[in-house]
């Protein structure tokens, strides 16, 4: 089974500010690092990652990188796939979240199945990470706009929802960040 990784890195911090929020540092490094270092440690078999800011290259070694124009989410999902080719599971994940653990994303992989992708909760809707099974690939190249693949997730079953209490936080704001960094690294 072939198993590839897809993270997600080519936001266009809008709402953070002047400063691409990936390169913000969060407890001495980068925000993106806890991402990447996540992903890596996932026992993926290819990791891809999606950027808009070249200067994020030096935080992602080990990955194949995919440079797109920021836009919508969508856009970024769409560039990743085509890089992609062949594979059995789809395991997607945000730059922008550093409490997710490698942990999760395993289990979040796990869960899928053949035909149903599986994806996070905190007690509430399905969010990334988020794995899909090669069958549904063509979907996810169909999607269009910033809703990204939140259109595909939210009624899946019971069964496919990882609970992951306090490990979904993203990082928007240069507040998120400042309140990330009052809790421990």
């Amino acid at each position: 089974m072939i198993r590839t990784g897809l993270l997600l890195a080519a936001g266009a911090s809008r709402r953070f500010g002047t400063e691409d929020k990936l390169l913000a540092p969060l407890h001495g490094r980068p925000l993106i690092t806890y991402a990447a270092e996540t992903m890596r440690r996932a026992g993926l078999d290819r990791c891809i990652a999606v950027i808009a800011n070249p200067a994020l290259r030096p935080c992602l070694a080990g990955f194949e990188i995919v440079e797109a124009v920021s836009t919508a989410q969508s856009d970024s999902l769409r560039a990743g796939l085509q890089a992609m080719g062949e594979t059995d599971r789809l395991l997607i994940a945000l730059a922008d979240m550093p409490r997710v653990t490698s942990d999760l994303l395993c289990r979040v992989t796990d869960a899928a199945t053949g035909d149903c992708p599986a994806a996070s909760h905190d007690d509430g809707p399905p969010m990334p990470p988020v794995c899909f099974p090669g069958s549904w690939l063509t979907r996810l190249a169909d999607l269009t706009g910033d809703q990204g693949a939140g259109r595909l997730i939210r009624d899946l079953p019971p069964e496919a929802l990882v609970r992951a209490p306090g490990l979904l936080a993203d990082i928007d704001t240069v507040s998120d960040l400042a309140g990330m960094q009052r809790t421990a690294g």
